[in-house]
């Protein structure tokens, strides 16, 4: 195929590449070119401290990458690989610290998205690929998203169409081989936890975080925004301005609401979660005085989401 061949050839000149996943689009670099990997960090504006998450193309390659991997993780690896999860392990001496920030440990996924593991399996190297976003913004789900962050700056997207889970992947690492979520993602704690039993939630780290995702503010629209548990009462308080309003399936009657953004009519957590970023994206172009989004109900991937939206904005 024409574009993996493009792909191939920005990569191993050691550019970088938009990339499709499930989840969201990453911003791809060769993880042993120094140079590749310095430019993810400068084009998106990253801090050096926030580790990258390593894409291989099999789950056989997690041994050559990592060392003292606990069972839970190849259970983990067996049952949700390729899709929304990546582990963090004990990382070996072959993967560069610029990549992990210094730390033993490298976040590692094997991503569920034929176009990039077609990529992956026509190159020698694994891919780092945080989302293809200016840091802190909201991450894109499909190649416009990507285009209209980077423009020229960015040699080649490969565009696979839009991402069908819509938020980043669930982060997991082990203590004492005990394992634990450090971000939550697009797979559920009730789905992780069905398969290797309880697992502890750690997702909240201002300093020196574990993994990426762990800052309070991130994913966020360059509008004002609030998520509320009373989005009702919200729109009634600030019915002054020109406003939007994301809702997990209602659509409420008032007149001050320039524009609507339904995510799941149906109520379903992973249409909601495919449709956010998107949603997102239309109202910040809208140039609204206030973005405001309800909070869903706090289970299932409405927890994931819930984290998404408070890392977006301020809460009332």
């Amino acid at each position: 195929m024409k574009e993996i061949q493009q792909a191939v050839h920005y990569l191993k000149k050691n550019q970088l590449v938009a990339i499709p996943t499930e989840t969201v689009y990453g911003l791809a670099g060769n993880i042993f070119s120094e140079k590749a990997i310095k430019n993810i960090f400068e084009l998106k504006n990253r801090p050096l401290f926030n580790p990258l998450i390593v894409h291989i193309s099999s789950s056989d390659q997690m041994g050559w990458y990592a060392r003292e991997i606990p069972e839970k993780a190849y259970q983990l690896a067996s049952k949700f690989w390729p899709g929304p999860l990546t582990l963090l392990l004990k990382k070996k001496n072959n993967i560069p610290d610029i990549i992990t920030a210094g730390k033993d440990t490298v976040a590692l996924r094997l991503p569920n998205h034929k176009l990039t593991l077609k990529l992956l399996q026509n190159l020698d190297f694994p891919l780092a690929a945080p989302s293809a976003n200016p840091f802190g913004s909201i991450s894109p789900t499909n190649a416009q998203h990507v285009y209209d962050y980077f423009g020229e700056e960015l040699p080649f997207i490969l565009d696979g169409g839009p991402c069908t889970s819509g938020i980043e992947s669930t982060i997991v690492g082990f203590e004492n081989e005990n394992p634990i979520v450090y971000r939550l993602g697009a797979l559920s704690v009730e789905e992780i936890e069905e398969a290797i039993g309880p697992i502890r939630i750690t997702n909240h780290k201002e300093v020196n975080p574990n993994a990426p995702g762990m800052l309070s503010k991130h994913y966020a629209p360059r509008t004002n925004t609030i998520v509320s548990d009373s989005i009702d009462a919200m729109i009634k308080k600030y019915e002054r301005n020109k406003i939007g309003v994301i809702t997990f399936s209602t659509q409420f009657d008032f007149p001050a609401v320039h524009q609507y953004e339904i995510l799941s009519k149906s109520r379903n957590f992973k249409e909601a979660s495919r449709n956010l970023y998107s949603a997102m994206h239309r109202l910040d172009r809208m140039k609204l005085d206030l973005i405001l989004i309800e909070k869903l109900p706090h289970y299932d991937l409405g927890t994931s989401i819930n984290d998404r939206l408070e890392r977006a904005s301020k809460r009332e």
